[in-house]
């Protein structure tokens, strides 16, 4: 059974092998959810992960018999390059089955560090049964993202350094897919400090530790922006473990993912991937939950698809309004353009994008229909845009 000696080891293992990486207050964060928010910045990991703890621990205790096989490692992106970078260090030959929806920003690092990359199936879980065959057919050991105690244990040290850099944490907010993080966490804290909360935080669209601690049945969901904990099938070992130790679960949504991600790009100036933002997002659409607590979130990893990331900020920028889409309609005569564009620089925006509709429109003839995509400040100005317009003797409306 996973224990608290087993996670002291791993620390000691890992010394100069894995970042001791920091675990600080953010003071804005703190005022905005109302609690005292540390993030513990595990995207800062040489593999933007904590997945490499583990890895890390699980290689380096292979015999040299087993470095000679080589190993075999199933993953949608984090465990991967873990896997593939530690493996690269200590010269053992690694092979990755990846999901075939994998980011490729994901797939071309785990590539970049040496590994063998085998695309295959559409989920976690169509992946590891063929990196079991892998395994079979070349005598590779399979390193397991989760269900394993040696990568428990390495996961476990996140607790450990976060413990020994806020003693006084009142509660820790893990992101949770498979449980290795959350088990070796739950281990350490609670033998630690018995009195921390140990809070598990999933995504509704892959709830499956939550409903098998709690007996509870979520749809499982086709796809998440936290690709990193979409995990249909929780692991033996965590369950037990956290059915044991982990205090409460909280479930965020995409928009509440989407919405920390980009938190923590503007106020903390770092990127986090969504499984790595889940705990910020629990703290915001929870707020009541944690007001007037300690808390320690993990910002598990920061390896995020840049296709993603820009269609995540130009999402934010909509919510937020300072990005709009309007409707202009006017009469088609020469100088019109020029009016409108002239009005919304009077009013302090500026336009992204211009479309000119004649065709397509229930105008009457001899008019336009002008979209505009514009940047603005916020969606006070947005209104002040459009009420500039109208008295300009426009037509305007927010699309």
């Amino acid at each position: 059974m996973l224990a608290l000696p087993d996670i002291e080891a791993a620390a000691v293992r890992l010394r100069g092998q894995v970042l001791d990486t920091p675990c600080v207050e953010s003071r804005t964060l703190s005022q905005v959810t109302g609690a005292q928010v540390f993030l513990k910045f595990e995207n800062l990991q040489f593999t933007a992960s904590f997945k490499e703890r583990g890895a890390c621990n699980k290689l380096v205790q292979l015999s040299p018999a087993e470095r000679a096989r080589g190993v075999v490692a199933m993953s949608a992106g984090n465990h991967a390059q873990g896997v593939a970078y530690h493996a690269q260090r200590l010269g053992i030959r690694a092979v990755i089955v990846m999901p075939r929806f994998t980011p490729g920003v994901k797939v071309e690092r785990t590539r970049g560090f040496g590994a063998e990359v085998v695309l295959h199936g559409d989920t976690l879980d169509a992946a590891r049964t063929h990196a079991y065959e892998l395994a079979a057919q070349q005598d590779l050991v399979f390193v397991h993202p989760y269900d394993d105690e040696a990568i428990a244990a390495g996961q476990g040290t996140v607790a450990l350094e976060m413990l020994s850099a806020v003693p006084g944490l009142d509660a820790l907010l893990v992101p949770v897919g498979g449980g290795g993080l959350i088990a070796g966490i739950a281990t350490a804290a609670k033998a630690l400090r018995p009195g921390v909360e140990v809070i598990g935080v999933q995504t509704v669209r892959f709830a499956a530790m939550v409903d098998a601690v709690r007996g509870t049945a979520h749809p499982l969901g086709a796809s998440t922006i936290a690709e990193g904990i979409a995990v249909g099938s929780p692991g033996a070992i965590a369950q037990e473990v956290a059915t044991r130790l982990v205090d409460d679960w909280l479930l965020v949504d995409e928009g509440d993912i989407e919405q920390a991600v980009l938190m923590l790009l503007e106020i903390e100036k770092t990127l986090a991937e969504g499984a790595g933002a889940v705990g910020l997002a629990a703290l915001l659409r929870h707020p009541e939950r944690l007001r007037g607590k300690r808390v320690g979130v993990v910002l598990s990893g920061g390896n995020i698809d840049p296709l993603l990331l820009a269609a995540l900020i130009e999402r934010g920028m909509a919510r937020s309004g300072r990005l709009a889409r309007i409707r202009v309609g006017a009469r088609d005569v020469p100088g019109v353009l020029a009016r409108i564009t002239a009005t919304v620089a009077d009013a302090g925006a500026n336009i992204e994008e211009v479309h000119h509709q004649r065709a397509f429109t229930a105008l009457a003839a001899q008019s336009v229909e002008i979209e505009l995509v514009l940047q603005a400040r916020d969606h006070a100005h947005v209104a002040e845009v459009l009420a500039r317009l109208r008295a300009a003797g426009l037509e305007a409306a927010l699309l």
